[in-house]
């Protein structure tokens, strides 16, 4: 994994081998989906107190850098 991501973690043996965050049991996904859910920065840290900004801002940018660049037709608005 690059250095970049110095907070983020994947052991086969936590989480079954997610991107973890600092090698603690909360997946990069689920940082993701809290920052959906937690619009309040404050928030999202009083439900998760383990969490540094410098995770949230890292998991954030391995999912960005993570995804394809496929078209995903969403259908009609």
């Amino acid at each position: 994994m690059a250095q970049k991501y110095d907070r983020i973690t994947v052991n086969p043996e936590i989480m079954n081998g997610q991107p973890c965050i600092r090698g603690m049991r909360i997946t990069v996904r689920r940082v993701v989906e809290a920052v959906a859910l937690y619009m309040d920065r404050d928030e999202l840290k009083a439900e998760y107190p383990g969490l540094e900004d410098e995770d949230i801002q890292q998991a954030l940018e391995f999912a960005a850098d993570n995804l394809d660049d496929q078209v995903i037709s969403l259908g009609a608005a």
